[in-house]
Order: C-alpha cells, then structure tokens, then sequence
C-alpha cells in the first residue's frame, strides 16, 4: 500500500494543486495531510480541494485548523 504524508499545507492551494499534481505519478492510495492544513491565503479552497479526495485522504487537524473546520462545518 502506497501511503503519502503532506503536511503544513498553510491554505497553500496552489502549492497543494502541485504537489497533487505529483502524486499522480506516484499513485498513493491514501494521503495524509496532517497539521496546519487551512490557515494561510486559501483556507476553504483547500479545504474542499482536500475534501474533494475523498476516501484517498485523511485530515489531522492542528493548532490553527480548528477554528477554520468549525467555520467550514456551519
């Protein structure tokens, strides 16, 4: 099993667009991402961008994420 650990994404939607991107070749069958996901430029983008992975992907939430998820969350 391919896995894969991104971490401090900082709402970097572009940059996270790339490193995606990447992975293409690798084909991970899960992604990690994991710790200040969301606070940065980008916040919700990357966060549906993320989400958009669906079953693939699996959030850890840091420090700044929770309050960005809460909002997110309604």
């Amino acid at each position: 099993m391919k896995i894969v650990a991104l971490y401090d994404v900082h709402g970097n939607l572009p940059a996270l667009n790339a490193v995606l991107e990447e992975l293409k070749v690798v084909q991970p069958e899960l992604i990690v991402v994991g710790g200040d996901i969301v606070s940065g430029p980008m916040p919700v983008q990357t966060l549906q961008r993320l989400l958009q992975l669906g079953e693939h992907v699996r959030l850890i939430r840091g420090n700044n994420d929770r309050e960005v998820a809460t909002v997110f969350d309604g």
